[in-house]
């Protein structure tokens, strides 16, 4: 197989407004990327619904996400935007994958454990094998890179994991590339305005918890007067 072009592949849930840490760990780079890589840039809306989703408000948000994407600065002419459930061969490839994966692999999946919680009988089983989803995602692009925060990067260890089985096992030496994690800029990880020992999320009940990035002034000003503080006094420097 001929070596593959530096390729870049990355996406966002359309679960809801995007957040001051979606725009600072992934949306800003997804920008400067562009200038040194091919870049495919999805709203991955098969994702989304792992949980419920009301399908007006997934098609809404959806749009959303993907204006945002311009709005920052992701070129659509030089580069693609597009939303997953619109390019079929990411539910066929997961399909081939969930086959190739195994148990133990994803039975070490923190997020799941995470994400289930203590009623992990009544999560669906697509919550389950999200992780053989996003390896289908980059490697039906053969992509070389992804964006990811820290929180993703064991997934992208699947990915890899996956990627190498299937080589492996159909004697199909570089079919698929190795992913390699691109992990950029000092937000990688933003926190909760309301739990400092968990991430900024769009899920989070509490809409003080966050910062969105259609947040007016005076909401961002009223949000970070409310927010939790660490109790430690400031460095000097």
């Amino acid at each position: 197989m001929h070596e593959p072009s530096p390729r870049v592949l990355s996406g966002v849930q359309p679960t809801g407004n995007l957040h001051l840490g979606n725009y600072l760990g992934a949306i800003r780079n997804f920008v400067g990327l562009q200038e040194s890589h091919e870049c495919l840039y999805c709203v991955v809306d098969l994702h989304a619904i792992t949980v419920f989703q009301d399908p007006a408000e997934l098609a809404a948000n959806t749009r959303e996400v993907a204006a945002a994407f311009l709005a920052a600065g992701v070129d659509p002419k030089n580069h693609i935007v597009f939303n997953q459930a619109q390019v079929p061969q990411h539910a066929e490839l997961a399909w081939v994958l969930n086959c190739v994966a195994r148990m133990g692999w994803l039975n070490r999946m923190t997020q799941f454990k995470e994400k289930a919680g203590k009623d992990r009988e009544k999560a669906s089983v697509g919550l389950y094998v999200y992780p053989n989803l996003m390896a289908a995602d980059i490697l039906l692009y053969r992509a070389t890179h992804v964006p990811v925060g820290e929180d993703q990067k064991q997934h992208l260890e699947l990915a890899r994991d996956i990627a190498q089985k299937f080589n492996n096992d159909f004697d199909a030496a570089g079919f698929f590339p190795m992913p390699e994690p691109l992990i950029q800029g000092p937000a990688t990880r933003v926190m909760s305005l309301r739990d400092g020992s968990k991430k900024m999320s769009k899920s989070d009940p509490s809409d003080l918890s966050r910062i969105t990035m259609l947040d007016s002034a005076d909401e961002i000003a009223k949000k970070i007067r409310k927010a939790k503080t660490d109790a430690d006094v400031l460095p000097d420097t």
